[in-house]
């Protein structure tokens, strides 16, 4: 199958146009990628959208294994999409869940973010009823651990 620049298949992404939605629109990509989560186990579908510094857009959503450590979040997709495609910065981040409140990422998603973006790329936080929490990397990981900090004797 063809992946289009954003990440989206060709006809994911013709079939989005037709219902109005553009895929630069993060929002949009990461509820509409949110549908598609395998998550038997726990129910909890989570979305993410990333904008490269190239202005790409790509996708990921949780995937859940009955061996639970074995999945795979929603951002470290998204995240492996864009290397998969050939880029490395990220610029902008979008996650959505079916939850009261917009759910921060994981530990280890944060760190993943940090390796792939500056303190001050933008992350929004969302929930499917509409609710919104604006924040940045280095807020979400204050002293991220680097590759600055493996210079050295």
């Amino acid at each position: 199958m063809f992946l289009a620049s954003n990440g989206y298949s060709r006809e994911h992404d013709i079939a989005m146009k037709k219902k109005g939605l553009e895929m630069k629109d993060l929002r949009a990509a990461a509820s509409a990628v949110r549908k598609n989560a395998h998550a038997p186990y726990s129910a909890f579908k989570v979305g993410a959208a990333i904008r490269s510094d190239s202005g790409a857009v790509y996708i990921g959503c949780n995937v859940e294994n009955v061996a639970y450590p074995e999945g795979t979040c929603a951002e470290a997709g998204a995240i492996a999409a864009m290397v998969a495609a050939g880029e490395t910065t990220l610029a902008e981040v979008y996650v959505i869940a079916g939850s009261p409140s917009p759910v921060p990422p994981c530990g280890g998603c944060r760190q993943k973010l940090a390796e792939f973006g500056g303190g001050d790329v933008p992350v929004t936080l969302a929930t499917v009823s509409g609710e919104e929490f604006r924040t940045t990397i280095g807020d979400l990981l204050p002293g991220a651990f680097g590759a600055a900090h493996m210079s050295g004797e």
